[in-house]
């Protein structure tokens, strides 16, 4: 089953940092325990959430190698290895791999915007250079280019490529995609989780997931369990943080405000280009906070 693969409740890891910008471990160790304890079984290490493309390659690798230590095979550790060269994706596939990863999280070349022969290209090249199982991103508001549905359609015939992380938002496409081949979906946008959960999507990779996985798991089930009123009750529970979080200064950006405000993580610093959050943004996110039961 998929979910063996990647787990149903994943979670976009923030990378917290401390105020001069190099990684916190201590702060690391608390998120992850956060997200064990509150019913995370998939953690998306290195992804857009984790500021990616500011990570370095030993950072990327050591990451992976501490969030695998820590979880000890509790959740899956899907480490995000895509860039827009193949053979950097290559060698951080194979540096995740030894790191201990379960899972790659592989996105659609950005920047150079390749064909959709040469996105399949890519794909494939990756797929071959490990064992792990991998995640496709497609999220063509950030790489300028979307994997369109034929390309999906190829990629999943081969054995190692088993899922879509999908934040594209096309839930007509999705759902022909989901009926023409065995690719498990992954919702990528927080405030679609109860429309993709109910068309077929095995889970989430969520942002708000790093402050509230317990609610994502309860939504989950209900779905799961035939609940629809149980599963609407609890995304209207979430959308005024999912709006404070994911429609203000971005998710990597107030995911770790909301974590340093509930002393979760010790600073929302984030690396350049980002930006700390403006005030008028941390108020919509304390009033956010406040309408939620967030588990300490």
């Amino acid at each position: 089953m998929t979910d063996q693969l990647f787990g149903a409740n994943l979670v976009a890891l923030v990378t917290p940092m401390d105020p001069n910008g190099a990684i916190s471990q201590p702060g690391l160790t608390s998120l992850v325990d956060h997200l064990l304890a509150t019913g995370c079984d998939g953690l998306v290490v290195g992804g857009t959430t984790g500021e990616a493309p500011t990570l370095t390659d030993t950072e990327a690798a050591e990451l992976v190698r501490a969030v695998a230590t820590q979880t000890d095979k509790r959740a899956k550790v899907i480490a995000g290895v895509g860039t827009y060269d193949t053979a950097a994706s290559i060698d951080r596939a194979r540096a995740a791999e030894a790191a201990g990863a379960d899972a790659l999280l592989l996105v659609c070349p950005y920047y150079s915007r390749p064909s959709q022969a040469g996105v399949v290209a890519h794909c494939v090249a990756v797929a071959d250079a490990t064992a792990l199982p991998v995640m496709l991103y497609d999220v063509p508001a950030r790489t300028g280019l979307a994997m369109e549905a034929p390309t999906l359609i190829e990629l999943a015939g081969h054995p190692q490529i088993r899922a879509v992380k999908d934040a594209k938002g096309d839930l007509f496409e999705a759902m022909n995609v989901m009926a023409r081949t065995s690719l498990a979906y992954y919702c990528g946008i927080d405030e679609l989780n109860l429309p993709y959960l109910a068309s077929g999507a095995t889970g989430v990779v969520s942002v708000v997931g790093n402050i509230v996985a317990n609610r994502n798991a309860d939504l989950i089930r209900a779905i799961r369990t035939g609940n629809l009123d149980v599963a609407q009750a609890i995304q209207r529970e979430l959308l005024p943080l999912a709006d404070a979080i994911m429609r203000t200064s971005g998710g990597a950006v107030m995911a770790k405000a909301a974590l340093a405000e509930l002393g979760i993580i010790p600073s929302a610093t984030v690396r350049r280009p980002l930006l700390e959050a403006p005030e008028s943004h941390l108020q919509r996110l304390t009033a956010a906070l406040a309408t939620i039961a967030v588990p300490a």
